[in-house]
């Protein structure tokens, strides 16, 4: 008797969860199918009155919107793929190498992982300016990567730890220089460690405002959750709701089919570092 009370409280808690958090999902999907009209008009219902995609063609056909998609793109992958390479030599570096400093580093990393972005955006944006990178890629990379480094090098430092340092010493024996014993026998063990790094980067990137707002002027180089801040409508004091949840749920699609595809390595590599760190 007091396992079925257990499973059914179980089960209005998760369902009660699952309500809270999906909620407002369901609400910005349903404002993303509603006319222009009906969510200006007061009050609006749940369920749209008349359904359309019309928000969604004029999205796509939006230039200014898929500049910003190509951008978002462009900047989260460089950001990611640097940030991942750079993370992997130090990680590997710290966990293998005996040097002074060592805590040292790994608490300033830590402290700078911490550090609020927002207190940096006046320094950079004076520093930008000066060295040319207001409004570019690179001025918006950069920063992402000072970000999200420490963060992927605490992650990657504690696969590194737990791989046994034989397997190191049995590649260099059987005739492998030290490079190729790292990229061919450690790094493959240490993917799943990669792969969460690569991931918890990028969705920083992606989505990312202060900086993007700050430190660019134009589309140039405008990420989405920038961009979506200047879809201000006609009339500031109604401003285009249905059009700003459907560039939502546009952003939303890429980091949901992400988690779709790689939910198993994502849900591996976040367990194992926190067993093994």
């Amino acid at each position: 008797m007091n396992g079925n009370k257990s499973t059914v409280g179980t089960w209005v808690g998760f369902i009660a969860i699952l309500i809270w958090c999906l909620l407002p999902v369901a609400w910005i999907l349903s404002l993303s199918f509603k006319p222009v009209a009906e969510t200006t008009a007061g009050s609006p219902q749940f369920l749209p009155k008349e359904w359309t995609l019309q928000n969604y063609r004029d999205i796509l056909a939006n230039p200014d919107f898929t500049r910003a998609l190509i951008n978002s793109f462009g900047i989260a992958l460089i950001a990611t793929v640097l940030s991942v390479i750079f993370a992997t030599l130090a990680a590997y570096a710290i966990a293998r190498l005996e040097f002074k400093g060592k805590k040292i580093v790994l608490s300033i990393a830590l402290a700078i992982a911490m550090f609020p972005v927002v207190s940096l955006v006046g320094p950079l944006f004076d520093m930008w300016r000066t060295f040319h990178l207001f409004n570019t890629w690179p001025g918006l990379i950069i920063p992402y990567m000072s970000f999200t480094l420490p963060l992927a090098i605490w992650t990657l430092s504690a696969f590194f730890r737990e791989i046994p340092w034989e397997l190191e010493q049995a590649a260099q024996v059987d005739g492998a220089t030290t490079w190729q014993a790292f990229r061919k026998v450690i790094v493959p063990l240490a993917a799943p460690g990669v792969f969460t790094a690569a991931i918890l980067t990028f969705f920083f990137a992606w989505n990312e405002f202060v900086l993007a707002i700050s430190l660019t002027s134009t589309t140039d180089a405008r990420t989405v959750p920038a961009q979506m801040s200047f879809f201000v409508g006609a009339d500031p004091f109604n401003p285009p709701y249905s059009q700003l949840a459907t560039a939502s749920v546009v952003v939303t699609i890429p980091v949901i089919i992400i988690v779709l595809l790689f939910q198993r390595k994502i849900v591996a590599g976040l367990t194992s570092g926190a067993v093994k760190g």
